[in-house]
């Protein structure tokens, strides 16, 4: 479980192919030690188990269904992605309840900037978008957000400069992909009440 606030990021090193899947290293200065094998950690939003940890590269295995409803098909070596650890007891939850099982894979649509801000507009595919609430959370590349307007092809959001900064939605661009996370809560108040129809 994590919360989408960002105070990390790490670099692909390396990615291995294999025939049901991948295994990616990832370069950090995320406080993890050869004692924590077994951690999850979100990866751009995906919670993936730490399996080895040498010299601050981190090496996590992805299973094909993980490759195919995220991002990470299109992965390359040199890629920056946004790392968070799990929460602990007592931790102050900033964002909101992330689960790391993303849903779908967005795309940038456009980007602008109003004053000081930026304001992104992603396109996600036409069956996710009965869970876009306006104001409600989402999670970006792992990135607690909230949505300023629902569009027709997706969702915007408005991103300030400490999060543009602090995360890899700096080195966005048109046609970028991106992790997206709908919020548990939207999908399961959804789900309860087409339950009760």
């Amino acid at each position: 479980m994590f919360n989408g606030i960002i105070y990390n990021q790490g670099s692909i090193s390396k990615i291995v192919k294999r025939d049901k899947g991948l295994n990616i290293f990832v370069k950090s200065n995320l406080k993890v030690s050869s004692r924590d094998m077994g951690l999850s950690v979100a990866c751009d939003g995906v919670c993936l188990t730490l399996i080895s940890f040498k010299k601050k590269n981190m090496e996590f295995y992805l299973s094909n269904e993980t490759i195919k409803r995220s991002k990470f098909k299109f992965l390359k070596p040199r890629d920056i992605i946004n790392l968070e650890l799990p929460l602990k007891y007592g931790t102050k939850i900033s964002g909101h309840i992330c689960q790391g099982h993303v849903d779908t894979v967005g795309k940038v649509l456009n980007i602008s900037r109003v004053d000081k801000s930026y304001v992104f507009e992603f396109e996600i595919p036409k069956k996710e978008r009965k869970h876009l609430i306006e104001k409600a959370s989402i999670s970006v590349n792992g990135i607690s957000l909230t949505i300023s307007k629902v569009t027709k092809k997706g969702f915007q959001i408005w991103i300030i400069p400490h999060t543009y900064k602090e995360t890899n939605l700096s080195k966005l661009k048109i046609s970028s992909l991106v992790n997206i996370e709908i919020d548990i809560l939207s999908k399961y108040v959804r789900n309860y009440f087409n339950e009760k129809k």
